[in-house]
């Protein structure tokens, strides 16, 4: 049986931006089908599965294979080892696999370990196509929480592209440039915000908005403008609301709406929780709730499932998408025997 930290290492070691996992794809295929009890392979959509048991109830532990975009040197300093998806979230999907194949087939049960592709983009393509084919009864999201906390939920998102051409005109002139139009819809979204926040620090009840680029171009003509703008969306608020009032903004620009995802939140009284409660108490710890600001793949699944969940992984999200993402081969190792304790009780 492969080592788990030459199992992380190994996926580390293989770029896997989005829309380009094949890769890494074909590795955890191949190290997955030389485990005992794994049956392994890519399905439609890109996706590598790993099944074992043949019980009529599913678990479904979701990963992602893909990752931010940025080249991280894989390397081992002391018991931390760095690379780019040590964190987010080949760590928490390499966890997966290798508990699974630590607990092995187990009565009635059926575990199905998936990494899918393009979690890293609007598309979810892969966590898409394994909602639409699976009812499970639990499911275990592979996003780094640390070893002792327990995600529980996940704000939801918008993003919305502006972009408005114009006739250009001199500057001293008194109309407003296309890239002025940019700013001040940027502007209105931001104070939008943070009047529906009352003022508040972010927090999981807030409506944050964020600037994620803005720019401006003339050929002497006519010039453009464009501004992306993100909300990250508290349970209680309505996207469809959230596009309705960028249109009122939009003046003569236009709007284009990607990444449309409703948060959720998964109670806590489930025997799941308490299974991962106890786990984390066993091997020491002190268990924690966390409630995310960003999105995961548990946004999608989580509604169309309707089944015990949570999000859990070895990790510390605050390193997801910096140049210093590592993860602590001790914390991998926890978070493993934490995963096995919950699989067995089950």
């Amino acid at each position: 049986m492969i080592a788990p930290e030459t199992l992380l290492r190994e996926m580390l070691e293989i770029p896997s931006l989005s829309g380009q996992e094949e890769a890494i794809a074909a590795l955890l295929v191949r190290r997955m089908g030389e485990l005992p009890g794994f049956v392994a392979w890519r399905d439609e959509v890109g996706n590598a599965v790993g099944v074992v048991g043949d019980g009529p109830e599913e678990i479904i532990l979701l990963g992602h294979m893909d990752t931010a975009p940025g080249q991280i040197p894989v390397r081992q300093e002391g018991a931390l080892l760095y690379g780019r998806g040590a964190v987010d979230a080949k760590g928490p999907l390499a966890a997966f696999i290798s508990a699974v194949a630590q607990v092995g087939p187990r009565p009635g049960k059926r575990f199905i370990v998936v990494g899918a592709v393009e979690e890293e983009c609007p598309t979810s393509r892969g966590a898409h196509h394994i909602a639409a084919r699976h009812r499970p009864v639990a499911a275990i999201i592979g996003e780094p929480s640390n070893w002792d906390r327990i995600t529980l939920g996940y704000k939801g998102s918008l993003v919305v592209q502006y972009v408005l051409e114009q006739e250009a005109a001199h500057f001293s002139g008194p109309n407003q440039s296309a890239a002025e139009k940019a700013v001040d819809f940027w502007l209105r979204a931001r104070e939008y915000a943070e009047q529906q926040s009352g003022g508040q620090p972010r927090s999981f009840q807030t409506l944050d908005a964020t600037l994620r680029a803005i720019g401006s171009s003339s050929d002497g003509l006519r010039e453009r403008a464009e501004a992306t703008v993100a909300y990250r969306v508290p349970l209680g608020r309505s996207i469809a609301k959230l596009k309705a009032q960028f249109e009122t903004w939009r003046g003569a620009g236009e709007v284009t709406f990607w990444n449309e995802e409703e948060p959720f939140q998964a109670p806590r009284n489930t025997p799941l929780v308490r299974a991962f409660l106890q786990a984390i108490r066993d091997e020491g710890g002190d268990p924690r709730f966390a409630l995310k600001h960003g999105t995961s793949d548990m946004n999608i699944v989580g509604p169309l499932w309707g089944c015990q969940i949570v999000a859990y992984g070895p990790g510390d999200s605050r390193l997801d998408h910096t140049p210093q993402e590592h993860i602590s081969l001790a914390e991998y190792r926890k978070g493993i025997g934490v995963l096995v304790r919950v699989l067995q009780a089950l």
